[in-house]
């Protein structure tokens, strides 16, 4: 059986107003959601996503087909949520599965929103960014530096609320005890380079490594929502996570899958800070969820002048 702990940490940052970026940090899912629509739709739609995905924290044995039809369900409803603006989110995450095989992981993505496995002093990115800049960086006309920096790299090809017809990115990866993965929205990844984001990372105690990072986006300029949600795998018959450095004060923080297949007309994404965050946590005896399924407080639902329709 698959045991988890994380940490989770998500700040506006320093340009927006309202910050549209959820969470749902519930094991065995766990999950980061970037809203896009302006005018105080993002944060509804990205809200509405992890909204419906939490409802599979429930199903045992949790299993791929549930958590994929999970992901259509949010699409549904966020397509026929009845607001002034049309709106979507990207989401990505993973989710632990028990199968005949073997307890293992379903790493999930849709947009531009990411999966990091720490992988000894580096970070390797799991999930492929649905997003013109990263088509044309498979396309070898770009190089990744070049993307960073590129006008057209917050236009994403893929969304839910994008679309009747969802593809969803997913891949089966080994439960391995000890292991530790990053889930972030593009706000964490735009500020830091993959360098600068692995030592950060290390930190002895998810918690700690996800308001380290937070507070490095931050510093480094804050220009967009940024949320870190740490997760780190504790199975029976393997150590829990050796840390490769130990924790910083706060204030001192400073194999890839094979590429998407083509996707729809893309969508411009373009918004008082929450944090919450700990060691994971199961259903109460009530059947309801934790609070820490980061719905709450992580934004304002209206108008943010600062932004610009996506």
């Amino acid at each position: 059986m698959i045991r988890f702990s994380h940490g989770v940490d998500t700040s506006v940052g320093r340009v927006r107003r309202v910050n549209e970026d959820s969470y749902l940090a519930v094991p065995p899912i766990y999950a980061v959601a970037d809203g896009m629509g302006g005018h105080g739709s993002g944060d509804v739609a990205s809200r509405l996503a992890v909204e419906v995905l939490a409802r599979c924290v429930m199903l045992r044995p949790l299993f791929t087909e549930a958590v994929l039809h999970g992901l259509e369900e949010a699409n549904r409803v966020i397509i026929e949520h009845d607001g002034p603006n049309r709106m979507g989110t990207t989401i990505t995450g993973l989710a632990g599965l028990e199968t005949l095989g073997g307890d293992r992981l379903i790493v999930f993505n849709v947009g531009d929103s990411r999966v990091y496995r720490l992988a000894g002093e580096r970070v390797e990115q799991l999930t492929v960014d649905h997003s013109e800049v990263q088509q044309l960086v498979l396309a070898g006309v770009l190089t990744r530096e070049q993307a960073r920096t590129h006008p057209r790299r917050n236009v994403v090809t893929r969304a839910l609320g994008g679309g009747p017809d969802l593809a969803v990115d997913h891949w089966l990866v080994p439960a391995t005890g000890g292991d530790r993965f990053l889930i972030c929205s593009d706000g964490l990844f735009g500020e830091l380079l993959d360098e600068v984001m692995a030592p950060l990372l290390a930190i002895a105690h998810p918690q700690q490594a996800a308001e380290a990072l937070v507070a490095a986006a931050n510093e480094s300029g804050g220009r967009d929502n940024v949320t870190a949600l740490v997760v780190d795998i504790e199975s029976a018959d393997a150590p829990e996570f050796r840390p490769v450095q130990a924790a910083a004060p706060r204030e001192e923080s400073p194999g890839r899958p094979p590429a998407p297949a083509p996707a729809p007309a893309p969508a411009e994404r373009g918004g008082t800070a929450g944090r919450a965050g700990g060691a994971g946590g199961g259903l109460g005896a009530t059947g309801e969820l934790p609070i820490d399924v980061g719905l709450f407080g992580l934004g304002l639902i209206g108008p943010d002048p600062d932004r610009r329709d996506r």
